[in-house]
């Protein structure tokens, strides 16, 4: 029996019905293992050592909706032998903190997935520029002259924050909107950070390709589905999910970036892409688990398990 612990979003506020933290915990509870949580904001150090409030967690192995949280207790977290970082984005300075405080850990008797350092020097839309043959023309930016001389050469293009997640924030810029300055002035007052603009791909109608890499080899994929007259295809915003398998260009795509991955100590990984692009690598808190499950019958869950166990 292994103590497990997850630094995670409350729970009452969590989509059982999607969320893949569920689909881990449930593999995990499922083996024996006992089961811990906390939030990031329950994260301390005291005596030179890292502790967090964390609850006892027990689910419903049928209804998962149904869970028990016993035993509140102060945790030294050396005592675990996982931890897994799973509390959503926004990547911000609190979340950043949050990995400052779980590197102290000695990793040889807790691992921590995915690795904070790893995570720290990886933000997401910001890595794929390591493969830069493998990324659609993409800059990174707060100048309004970049982006429009951007529209020039590519009419139409997205424009996306930074460090945001599940879709939001996202626009479809074009040369000739009427609202192009308003957006621009938008993301300029809306955040100190710089913004990312991609060129517009057409095949984003049919949906793009999440692949879950475990320790830098692609396990599982999902397409994710805009709805019509949208460019944005996270199911947090109403996209649907697919059943897709995972092409010779996307394999070609894992080959190229896994070995990174793993130089990186990023052991659980999504990715996502457009058509032949890999247009982000997210490292946070990867999701999907529970829609591949469901439509290819592949439980990425175990698949974790049993290459931790």
């Amino acid at each position: 029996i292994m103590n497990i612990a997850f630094q995670m979003d409350d729970l009452s506020k969590i989509n059982f019905a999607t969320d893949s933290t569920i689909s881990l915990i449930v593999e995990s509870q499922l083996r024996g293992n006992k089961n811990y949580i906390y939030l990031p904001d329950n994260l301390f150090i005291k005596n030179n050592e890292v502790y967090a409030h964390t609850f006892l967690v027990t689910l419903d192995l049928k209804n998962p909706q149904n869970y028990k949280l016993t035993n509140k207790k102060i945790s030294k977290l050396s005592n675990m032998k996982f931890i897994f970082i799973r509390q959503d984005p926004p990547f911000d300075m609190s979340y950043i903190t949050s990995l400052h405080i779980l590197e102290l850990l000695d990793t040889k008797k807790t691992r921590v997935i995915n690795d904070p350092k790893g995570i720290r020097n990886s933000p997401e839309k910001i890595l794929i520029f390591d493969f830069p043959n493998l990324i659609p023309p993409t800059i990174i930016t707060r100048s309004t002259h970049e982006v429009m001389e951007f529209l020039k050469i590519y009419k139409k293009a997205v424009i996306k924050p930074i460090y945001g997640n599940g879709g939001e924030g996202v626009f479809l810029l074009s040369k000739n909107d009427f609202n192009l300055n308003q957006i621009l002035e938008s993301f300029l007052s809306g955040s100190k950070e710089p913004f990312m603009v991609q060129k517009y791909l057409p095949e984003i109608t049919k949906g793009d390709k999440r692949i879950i890499l475990i320790n830098g080899k692609p396990v599982g994929a999902i397409a994710r589905v805009p709805k019509q007259n949208e460019i944005r295809s996270n199911i947090h915003v109403g996209g649907s999910a697919k059943k897709v398998s995972i092409s010779k260009s996307d394999n070609a795509i894992c080959d190229a970036i896994g070995p990174e991955l793993k130089k990186r100590k990023l052991f659980f990984v999504g990715i996502d892409i457009i058509g032949k692009y890999l247009t982000e690598i997210n490292v946070t808190s990867p999701t999907c688990l529970i829609e591949i499950k469901k439509l290819s019958k592949i439980d990425i869950a175990k698949i974790i398990w049993n290459q931790l166990a």
